[in-house]
Order: C-alpha cells, then sequence, then structure tokens
C-alpha cells in the first residue's frame, strides 16, 4: 500500500472520529465530518489510499464503530499508531481497516509518502528514506482483513464449511 500520511497526536478519540451530533446520519454525512474539529479539511483533502498516523491511544473513547467506519469510508488504506484503545483496534480490522501498531509513528511527518505492508510490520517511508519496524499484523487477523473484514470473513467461511457438508 502507498499512500500520503495524516499525522494526528495522542488521545484521538471517537468523538473527533465519528462526532456524536452526526450518529444519526448515515455513515456519508458522519465522514464528512471526520477529524474537523482536528484538522477542518481532513474530509474533504484525504484521498483513497492515505494513511492516518496517531500516536499513543489512538481512538479512545466510546466503542462506536462508526468511527474507523468514518476512516474507511473516506478511502484511508490503514491506520498507524503507537497503540490504539483496545475496543476501536477490534472495530478497525472487524471492518477491514488494517490497525499497524508501531512504536516508532511519531518519526513520521504530514505528508510523508509511504509504502505499508501490515502483514510484514514494516513501512518505508518514500519522503525520508527511513524504514520503520511496526508490529506485524497476526495471520488471522491478516486473512480477515484479505477477505474484506469480519462479516465477509464470517461469510467466506461459513460458504466453504456449506461447500465442504454438501
Amino acid at each position: 500500500m502507498s499512500g500520503t500520511s495524516w499525522v494526528f497526536g495522542d488521545n484521538v478519540d471517537t468523538d473527533v472520529l465519528a462526532p456524536g451530533k452526526y450518529m444519526k446520519s448515515g455513515i456519508e454525512e458522519l465522514a464528512r465530518h471526520c477529524l474537523e474539529s482536528v484538522l477542518p479539511n481532513f474530509a474533504a483533502d484525504v484521498r483513497p489510499g492515505d494513511f492516518v498516523v496517531g500516536g499513543r491511544n489512538f481512538g479512545a473513547g466510546s466503542s462506536r464503530e462508526q468511527a474507523p467506519e468514518a476512516l474507511r469510508h473516506l478511502g484511508v488504506a490503514a491506520l498507524v499508531a503507537v497503540s490504539y484503545a483496545g475496543l476501536f483496534y477490534r472495530n478497525a480490522i472487524n471492518l477491514g481497516l488494517p490497525a499497524i501498531v508501531c512504536a516508532n509513528a511519531g518519526r513520521i511527518r504530514a505528508g510523508d509518502r509511504l509504502n505499508v505492508d501490515p502483514e510484514a510490520g514494516r513501512i518505508e517511508n518514500l519522503s525520508t528514506g527511513e524504514s520503520l519496524d511496526c508490529e506485524p499484523i497476526p495471520p488471522h487477523l491478516a486473512q480477515l482483513l484479505r477477505d474484506g473484514g469480519l462479516m465477509p470473513h464470517l461469510e467466506k467461511r461459513l460458504a466453504r464449511e456449506r461447500g465442504i457438508r454438501s
């Protein structure tokens, strides 16, 4: 995966990612307001294939799955952060959005061009020439991501099991 980095700090919470006053709207409207209180033009300027980079505790706050869903809807290819709130991490993976844990995420600057390999746990910063080692996505979660998230993964698995029983 290759794209441009959008860098945010520590404790970016789900209220910033999916503002409460838009929760009753559809995902398209909600996504238009993703991160607007931190970076007003983010939703308008982010491009499919870009990466969101955070510090510690990215996705803190409520367990609303609309937070990673808004990022995915905007075309974000993957998340890179020092650490994630547990429920946010799993919601992202379940929705098919890779969430990479990278202790050195702070070395990435806004606008850097990146190549990201979630399964290998490797980020190549094309802007600086630096390589960053990250935690590889575990194989069972990598398969879930390749299948498009939890629901497509379960549907595929169920179809396979039905085919075996037939």
